[in-house]
């Protein structure tokens, strides 16, 4: 039972920075339409910047440079490409932000090379045990981040003048834009915390039990697709839903890999996608998402 409970605790927080990410998607594809298959590559830049700063500025300032630069990017992104395309279609943007992740995911490689950099967390390889159930220190901290950020997300969105504005786009462009709502600043907007939001998950993810940053952190993000289609892909609600979802089957098909040998190895990365292939046979609009939503 104890294994059970620490499974069970890992694949929440892990679930929770899977949120995280997925909720970056939504934010996107609800204030531009676009399915930004270039959120990995966003991801991996923040935790980048932080893994080559952290030395010289420090942890803490590092993170904000992190934040800020993936922010910086996504706004970039926003504003050079995707308000440019001569007719907007989510085919085509998402076309689009598959060569930008491929870009971006080769320079940096390119600069990373074949090393793991230290992320530089105070909170190192601590683990937290209670009641026997024992949970790496990042991952505690990881779960409280992602709670904070989300009463943060709730609070724009439900108290402030730029997340109304942000929701009647999503809601129904034309009208909102008839009403004096700038789309170009809310999509800019969404662009900006969808980044900060990945490079957020990028230092939660680089941090301990994993070793660092390396190129293939920005898969991570890919690991998040099925919990934001799960959630349904126009639900921030339904986005932090499907990432705990993923994160507890995930965190227990590896732990009972061992037992499960007969559905062979790897299982914990077969899983999640086939969960969201069930779930939407039965709900094609995922849990959470409105039946009008774009399906590519």
């Amino acid at each position: 039972m104890t294994y059970f409970l620490t499974q069970l605790a890992n694949g929440l927080s892990y679930g929770l920075i899977l949120g995280l990410i997925a909720v970056g998607f939504v934010i996107v594809f609800t204030s531009t339409g676009v399915l930004n298959f270039a959120h990995g590559s966003v991801l991996l830049t923040g935790a980048y910047l932080v893994a080559i700063l952290h030395d010289p500025i420090g942890f803490w300032p590092a993170v904000v440079v992190g934040i800020l630069g993936a922010a910086l990017l996504g706004v970039l992104i926003n504003a050079v490409l995707v308000r440019n395309l001569a007719e907007p279609n989510p085919g085509t943007a998402a076309i689009l932000m598959l060569g930008v992740d491929i870009l971006l995911l080769t320079e940096l490689t390119r600069r990373i090379g074949n090393r793991v950099l230290p992320i530089g967390a105070p909170w190192g390889a601590d683990v937290i045990a209670i009641g026997g159930v024992t949970l790496p220190t990042s991952r505690a901290i990881a779960a409280g981040v992602a709670v904070v950020v989300f009463a943060l997300l709730w609070y724009l969105f439900a108290r402030t003048d730029t997340g109304v504005a942000m929701r009647a786009a999503a809601a129904d462009g034309d009208t909102a834009s008839l009403m004096g709502i700038r789309l170009s600043r809310t999509g800019a907007t969404g662009w900006a915390l969808a980044g900060a939001l990945a490079a957020i998950a990028g230092v939660l993810l680089a941090s301990f039990p994993a070793p660092g940053v390396a190129p293939t952190l920005a898969i991570s993000a890919f690991a998040a697709i099925p919990a934001w289609v799960l959630g349904g892909f126009d639900s921030v609600v339904g986005a932090i839903v499907g990432g705990l979802i993923i994160g507890v089957v995930t965190a227990l098909a590896v732990g009972y890999e061992a037992e499960l040998h007969v559905l062979g190895r790897g299982l914990g990365e077969v899983v999640p996608y086939a969960v969201m292939i069930i779930v939407l046979l039965v709900r094609p609009s995922g849990l959470f998402g409105r039946k009008e939503a774009v399906r590519v």
